[in-house]
C-alpha cells in the first residue's frame, strides 16, 4: 500500500467522518437524520393505507375521478364459526384426552375447527387436560368429557390430538345407525387390526350410554380401546366404517414423535394380566373425578373449551395408577 492509500485509511479509522457525513453540517448528529427516516417511512405506510381503503387524497387533475385505486394487501381470512344452525339439528363434542402435548394440541384445534366447519358439521372441541399426579388414563378423560360436555351435543368424537385427517370425504356427521370409526385399520398409518376403534370414533351419546362409557381401569398407554370394543359388541352394536376412500395410509397425519413423546407402556404387577379382561362393572357410573377449573380459549382464533381435570385413584382396586 502507497503512502496516500495508507494516510487515507488511518484518517477512516481515526475517527474521520466518512464522505455522506461531510457533506453535512459539523455539528450534525445522526440521530435527527435516522428519525426522520422512520417518520418518512410512517408518512409512506399511512398514505398507501389511506390510497388502497378509497380514503386518499382527491385525484389530481391528470387522474380521473373513476380511476380504480391501488387494492390493498389481502387479510387472512376469519375462522368461520363453529355453531351454524343451518348446518343440521346435530351437534359434535369433539373429546381430546390431553396432558402436554402443547405444540400437538395447537396445530390440532385450529385445523380441526376449520376442517369440521368446511363440512358443515356444528361442533365443539373440549380438551380434557389431565392434572393430577397419577398416569395417563385417557378413557377415563373421554368418560370425564362426556359428562361435562353439556346438553347442546348429542354425539362425541373420541379423538387423538395426534392424527388429524387429511382427506375431506371421511365423514364426521352423526353416526346415527351405530359407531363409527372414522380412523379405521385400512386408514390408519399405524394400527391395521380388525378389532382397532381408537384414533378417532364417533358415538351417538345414547349409544356411548348404553355401552356404559369407557372402563377407568386403564392407567398407562394402550389395551383401553380394545376392551372398549368389546363393549361395543356386549351392546348389541356394530362399528362402522369408511367406504370408497382411496387414500389409505395417507389419509391421515399422524403428529406423533415417538423419539420426542415418550408413551407410559409399562405394565405394573397385576396390570399385566388385568389389560386383557373386560370390566363388566366400570364406566360412566364410577368414574371419580374433580373439575380444578373449566376456561374457553381461542387458539389462533379457533375456540375450544379446556377442562382441568383431576382424576381419583382407588388403589386399593388398581394399584397400578401409580408407579410407587
Amino acid at each position: 500500500m502507497g503512502p496516500a492509500r495508507r494516510r487515507a485509511a488511518l484518517r477512516l479509522r481515526g475517527g474521520g467522518s466518512p464522505p455522506l457525513l461531510g457533506l453535512l453540517p459539523g455539528r450534525f448528529s445522526v440521530f435527527p437524520l435516522f428519525f426522520l427516516a422512520l417518520l418518512l417511512g410512517f408518512v409512506s405506510l399511512l398514505w398507501l393505507q389511506l390510497s388502497c381503503s378509497g380514503e386518499g387524497l382527491v385525484p389530481s387533475s391528470g387522474q380521473s375521478r373513476g380511476a380504480p385505486r391501488q387494492p390493498c394487501p389481502p387479510q387472512a381470512p376469519l375462522l368461520p364459526a363453529e355453531d351454524e344452525p343451518s348446518w343440521g339439528p346435530h351437534r359434535l363434542a369433539l373429546l381430546v384426552p390431553f396432558r402436554e402435548r402443547f405444540e400437538e394440541l395447537l396445530a390440532f384445534v385450529p385445523y380441526m375447527h376449520r376442517f369440521l366447519s368446511k363440512k358443515r358439521i356444528r361442533h365443539h372441541i373440549f380438551v380434557l387436560n389431565q392434572v393430577d399426579h397419577f398416569r395417563f388414563n385417557r378413557a377415563s378423560l373421554i368418560n370425564v368429557g362426556f359428562l361435562e360436555s353439556g346438553n347442546d351435543t348429542d354425539y362425541i368424537a373420541m379423538h387423538d390430538v395426534d392424527l388429524l385427517p387429511l382427506n375431506e370425504q371421511l365423514d364426521y356427521g352423526f353416526p346415527e345407525a351405530g359407531p363409527f370409526h372414522v380412523a379405521s385399520p385400512e386408514l390408519h398409518p399405524l394400527y391395521h387390526y380388525k378389532t382397532y376403534v381408537g384414533g378417532i370414533l364417533l358415538l351417538t351419546k345414547q349409544h356411548y350410554e348404553m355401552c356404559n362409557g369407557m372402563s377407568n381401569r386403564f392407567w398407562g398407554w394402550g389395551r383401553e380401546d380394545d376392551e372398549f370394543y368389546r363393549r361395543i359388541k356386549g351392546a348389541g352394536l356394530q362399528v362402522r366404517r369408511p367406504s370408497g376412500i382411496t387414500t389409505g395410509y395417507e389419509t391421515f397425519q399422524h403428529l406423533h414423535d415417538p423419539a420426542w413423546r415418550k408413551r407410559d407402556q409399562k405394565r405394573i404387577a397385576a396390570q399385566k394380566q388385568e389389560q386383557f379382561k373386560v370390566d363388566r362393572e366400570g364406566g360412566l357410573n364410577n368414574v371419580r373425578y374433580r373439575i380444578e377449573s373449566r376456561t374457553a380459549l381461542s387458539v389462533a382464533g379457533a375456540p375450544c373449551t379446556v377442562l382441568n381435570i383431576l382424576l381419583d385413584c382407588d388403589t386399593s382396586e388398581t394399584p397400578w395408577c401409580t408407579f410407587g
